[in-house]
């Protein structure tokens, strides 16, 4: 999540506040060191009821809004809040005893699939620099299993350690990014320095000065925008063998013909710019084949095109599923990063695929715009606390770390972007505003039931004397919603 933030808001707003980021830092690191420390005797000074009512309150907030998203930030967003409140009414509500033992099952557990998927996925692409991604899993499996044996403090310190953790990796990621920043110049990115030698000749840095004008919401259909088409695998499957919600819609789709399409992802730009890799040769994907093609090794590399435009493509083949458009980006900075990606035409269907180079080129286009939309070299610390507080920032960081140690597909592009295109984008965001959009909508969903309800009481044919004057009878049920 750290890492995100500082991408959206640019390489000047890092360099610039360096200093108090490692501060910020070294701070977060020791508050979660002491914490974890504190707990190993059994005995916890740590405030847990204050703590558990935050978290209560963040929980309920964030299911008052999980009806208000789409595609996959309902699922992760369900996932936070339901998380959130049922550790705090474990805390709050339940004997000390029992409510530490099912925190303690609860954290491990979360741990441990976390830590498996992590090391499942790292062996199976071999992405570049993936035993350092296996060796993270390992070590969430280790936490797992700290969690969930009773020694030393017989779960007493359940949450004071993970509350530590958090506090401590928050702490490690702004540390080691803040002292990396010093060594930056105002050419470079974040990502050079984070990237492989492999990775770093398609990364660039452009600076604009100029402040970016105030926008109310996403672009019309007639305004020029940046435009990530998705074709969704079962979307662009031409007869799906039977219906899998969440395969179909993040991994694949199989035909009746055993077939396999993983769908598409393609970037385009009103200034012609169009990045949509596709390899030169057909890839055979039949099941047998297809599990070996999906290591992401240089024997798996192969011949790649880019297509010319979103009118050949789609001529050629069919239109896209999904469009997202994006109003604030950079010409500039996805000219560059396309001049230079553009000159290698290798394709890997995990590691550089098709959704990869997409979100690459969007990464690319949206680097720095929050910090230029909301005062360039003059914005802030509200700034930084706004978006680190606004909900699809949690969303967009949760789908990049799943696409980093698994693979980028369709799916997943389809919801990045949609989540970091109400981050530069502004809507009514925030938990407040967000909440209200909420209530709103239930208040009107109520009236149209009442509406609908007085609408089949009146034209029913009453068997005795009309009650309530007319309106719907105790009990009674409702004619449908319209």
């Amino acid at each position: 999540m750290v890492r995100l933030v500082l991408v959206l808001l640019g390489i000047d707003y890092l360099r610039r506040r360096s200093r108090a980021l490692i501060w910020i830092g070294v701070l977060f690191f020791a508050a979660g060191s002491a914490l974890i420390i504190d707990a190993l005797d059994g005995v916890v000074h740590f405030p847990l009821e204050v703590f558990a009512w935050l978290m209560l309150i963040e929980g309920l907030a964030t299911l008052s809004i999980v009806t208000i998203g789409v595609g996959g930030q309902r699922l992760v967003r369900a996932a936070k809040g339901g998380s959130f409140t049922l550790t705090a009414v474990l805390v709050l509500f339940f004997e000390q005893q029992v409510g530490n033992f099912w925190l303690s099952m609860l954290f491990g557990t979360l741990f441990l699939a976390d830590g498996l998927l992590q090391c499942v996925a790292a062996y199976v692409v071999r992405y570049p620099r993936w035993p350092l991604a296996f060796t993270g899993g390992l070590f969430q499996l280790l936490i797992a299993i700290f969690f969930y044996q009773p020694y030393p403090t017989h779960y007493r310190g359940t949450l004071p350690y993970a509350l530590g953790l958090g506090l401590a990796f928050t702490g490690w990621n702004i540390l080691m990014l803040a002292m990396r920043a010093r060594s930056m110049t105002s050419e470079m990115r974040i990502e050079e320095v984070l990237a492989s030698p492999q990775e770093k000749r398609a990364l660039w840095q452009q600076r604009r000065r100029a402040r970016a004008p105030q926008w109310d919401g996403p672009p019309s259909e007639d305004e020029p925008a940046l435009t990530v088409h998705v074709w969704t695998p079962s979307g662009s499957s031409r007869a799906p063998a039977r219906r899998q919600p969440l395969i179909d819609r993040y991994i694949a789709a199989v035909d009746r013909d055993g077939v396999i399409s993983t769908g598409h992802a393609a970037l385009e730009s009103p200034e012609g710019i169009y990045v949509s890799l596709y390899p030169a040769v057909e890839i055979d994907r039949s099941p047998d084949s297809f599990a070996t093609a999906l290591r992401a090794t240089h024997d798996n590399d192969v011949a790649g095109v880019f297509q010319p435009s979103y009118a050949h493509e789609s001529q050629a083949w069919c239109p896209s599923t999904v469009k997202v458009r994006i109003r604030n980006y950079s010409p500039e900075q996805l000219a560059k990063f396309w001049e230079a990606y553009r000159t290698d035409t290798t394709y890997n269907l995990t590691h550089r695929n098709c959704s990869s180079s997409v979100a690459l080129a969007l990464e690319a286009a949206l680097e720095g715009r929050i910090g230029r939309l909301t005062g360039g070299d003059d914005a802030g610390w509200w700034t930084f606390l706004r978006l680190w507080m606004t909900p699809e920032l949690w969303v967009a960081a949760q789908l990049r770390k799943r696409a980093q140690t698994m693979a980028w597909t369709p799916g997943l592009v389809l919801d990045y972007a949609r989540a970091v295109s109400m981050l530069v984008d502004p809507r009514p965001f925030g938990w407040f505003k967000m909440a209200a959009v909420a209530l709103r909508r239930m208040r009107r969903s109520r009236r149209a039931w009442r509406e609908a309800a007085d609408q089949a009481a009146q034209g029913a044919e009453p068997l005795g004397p009309r009650p309530n004057n007319g309106r719907t009878r105790p009990g009674a049920t409702p004619g449908p919603l319209p």
